[in-house]
């Protein structure tokens, strides 16, 4: 499991999960779990694009999260954005199935950027993966302050002169970067998992910002090493633990927010009953 040729697997697979950690938590509060789910879909037949011109999948996989960018982001200025991202989800898918039609030797390709290909990363990889990560955290954190507050307050982003269209555009930039990343570690139906599962629970457990980021990139590295190591011992696919385990986390992460809120609601009504009967509390004491 911790051989020369599984290097290459924990090193991405790490990168990954950092960063989908990160940008998970923007998607939960901003509640934009849809956009993450339509944008490795939708970007998944770049990769089959720029197989057919005989590049470097990784580059028509950011193409293509351009192009759902800006279509996200035009649409959603004249309707509902959940509807301009379902269009150009379905545009995308087409001109996919368009581009598969043109090859009979892409078939595995297909699958991997679906369900993930973690132990495949070759060394060429590296490199890709490693500067758009760091391209993708530092816009993050270069917009923190003002992306966090047009996600929990928009009105108040806009009382302090935050533009909402330019920080939605910023946040999809992000996203697009994160997912055209993550894609061939660990698949476009699974990215959504790996980002919005670990961020999920994170904020069932805190309310602070930077806590909950922690805690999301944790949860995330924990999940995906988990989800290699079960995957080599049992030659289960790792796109199944990635899954599971995600789900595992969130449901972790609202029993424990259940549990937490029965404890204070118990102690503001016995504080309540208290402060209602003094008498009574002050005879129990004795």
């Amino acid at each position: 499991m911790f051989s020369s040729f599984m290097t290459n697997t924990w090193i991405v697979a790490s990168i990954v999960a950092t960063v989908a950690g990160f940008v998970g938590f923007f998607v939960v509060i901003r509640g934009a779990s849809f956009a993450a789910h339509a944008l490795p879909l939708g970007t998944f037949p770049g990769a089959a694009a720029a197989s057919l011109i005989g590049v470097n999948p990784l580059f028509g996989l950011i193409v293509f999260a351009g192009i759902g960018v800006i279509g996200i982001n035009r649409l959603g200025r004249h309707g509902r954005h959940e509807v301009a991202t379902a269009l150009c989800l379905v545009t995308l898918l087409g001109l996919g199935a368009l581009f598969l039609s043109m090859t009979s030797e892409y078939s595995q390709e297909v699958y991997a950027l679906l369900f993930g290909e973690v132990l495949g990363v070759s060394d060429s990889d590296l490199a890709p993966v490693a500067a758009i990560s760091v391209l993708s955290i530092a816009i993050t954190a270069v917009l923190f302050r003002p992306l966090l507050i047009s996600s929990v307050s928009p009105e108040l982003a806009q009382a302090r002169g935050v533009s909402s269209r330019a920080m939605e555009l910023g946040f999809l930039t992000i996203l697009a970067l994160a997912t055209a990343m993550a894609l061939p570690v660990v698949g476009a139906l699974l990215v959504f998992s790996l980002m919005v599962g670990p961020a999920a629970a994170a904020r069932s457990l805190t309310d602070r910002p930077l806590l909950a980021i922690s805690l999301s990139v944790g949860i995330s590295l924990l999940t995906v090493w988990a989800s290699i190591a079960l995957s080599y011992v049992s030659n289960w696919p790792v796109g199944f633990f990635v899954g599971g385990l995600g789900a595992m986390s969130y449901g972790f992460g609202r029993l424990w927010a259940r549990i937490r809120t029965r404890s204070l609601t118990g102690d503001a009504d016995r504080l309540q009953a208290l402060c209602t009967h003094p008498a009574q509390g002050s005879n129990s004491r004795n």
